[in-house]
């Protein structure tokens, strides 16, 4: 693996297994072990971030975090943020850029799956789709924090593109239900996935430009999850 930074020499990180471990790493509620990547890693993040930090990786051979059980049971992720996949269109971004004075990247959500070719919002009542004989269930809408209020070119913060987004994605303005939510009084955008993994993942491959089927649909965003 090779990291780029402005003014940076070239990180390469070798994919071998490291042998090293670093203890009291955490992740939200999750706190463990992880393979450390070693010095020279560190001491490059360390460099361009400003402050002490180090490279590590999951170690799926002595750790699990699950995902939260309320929404899904039986799934585990590693270091991402929630689930294993969000799900964005290109449609969607294009009707919150149609709002907006300056239009922002699709970086500000950062997405895994980015399609296209639906209506916008479409996604947020896909309860199962298909890519390349690979099923994800939709387990719930993406509350949004404020990185998509950072650019992430350059760092600044403003209000946007949350500010218009209160308007018309916020929990309200969909009518979905909140009761039981901890994350009331957020927009939201995306659709947070998890995949059924019968062969323990064994040749799934998704590609750019892999179809997308839509094999179930909720009926209405008082059935979404949030």
């Amino acid at each position: 693996m090779v990291v780029r930074a402005p003014e940076m020499a070239e990180l390469k990180v070798s994919l071998t297994k490291p042998s090293l471990s670093s203890d009291g790493v955490s992740v939200w509620e999750w706190s463990g072990s992880a393979l450390d990547e070693g010095d020279e890693a560190a001491k490059w993040f360390t460099e361009f971030l400003g402050k002490p930090s180090r490279l590590v990786r999951f170690n799926e051979e002595s750790e699990t975090r699950p995902v939260d059980a309320k929404y899904a049971t039986g799934y585990n992720v590693k270091f991402t943020d929630a689930f294993q996949f969000l799900l964005i269109s290109q449609a969607s971004l294009d009707a919150i850029n149609e709002q907006l004075k300056e239009p922002v990247s699709i970086n500000r959500f950062r997405p895994n799956i980015f399609v296209d070719g639906c209506e916008p919002f479409a996604e947020d009542l896909w309860k199962q789709i298909k890519i390349n004989e690979t099923y994800f269930q939709g387990v719930m809408l993406c509350p949004r924090c404020k990185v998509p209020t950072i650019n992430q070119e350059d760092a600044t913060q403003g209000s946007e593109p949350t500010e218009t987004m209160m308007k018309f994605r916020s929990a309200k303005a969909l009518e979905v239900n909140t009761s039981t939510s901890q994350y009331k009084g957020r927009v939201y955008l995306g659709q947070m996935l998890v995949w059924e993994n019968t062969d323990n993942g064994s040749n799934k491959v998704i590609n750019v430009g892999d179809a997308v089927h839509v094999e179930k649909v909720l009926p209405s965003y008082a059935d979404v999850a949030v």
